[in-house]
């Protein structure tokens, strides 16, 4: 088994940190953006649970697809 040089070793740990950093930044301007009518048009009661409900679940959609999408594409970068 071939060890990692520490160049290697240290953009691996580049990337994750942006993967991490990134995904975070989209997921919470995914949440804002849909949470927005909450905020604005002041709604309360089920129609606030359910836009709410819909802002949380389509965010941790978006960073786990980030997450996933920028280590994949480093990791298909980094064997060829």
């Amino acid at each position: 088994m071939a060890t990692r040089s520490q160049a290697e070793r240290d953009a691996t740990t580049v990337e994750i940190v942006y993967a991490i950093v990134s995904a975070v930044f989209r997921a919470c301007a995914t949440g804002l953006l849909l949470a927005s009518p909450m905020l604005f048009l002041g709604l309360r009661g089920p129609a606030m649970k359910i836009v709410g409900g819909i802002a949380v679940v389509l965010a941790i959609g978006v960073l786990l697809w980030r997450l996933i999408s920028v280590l994949w594409r480093f990791d298909n970068q980094r064997r060829h």
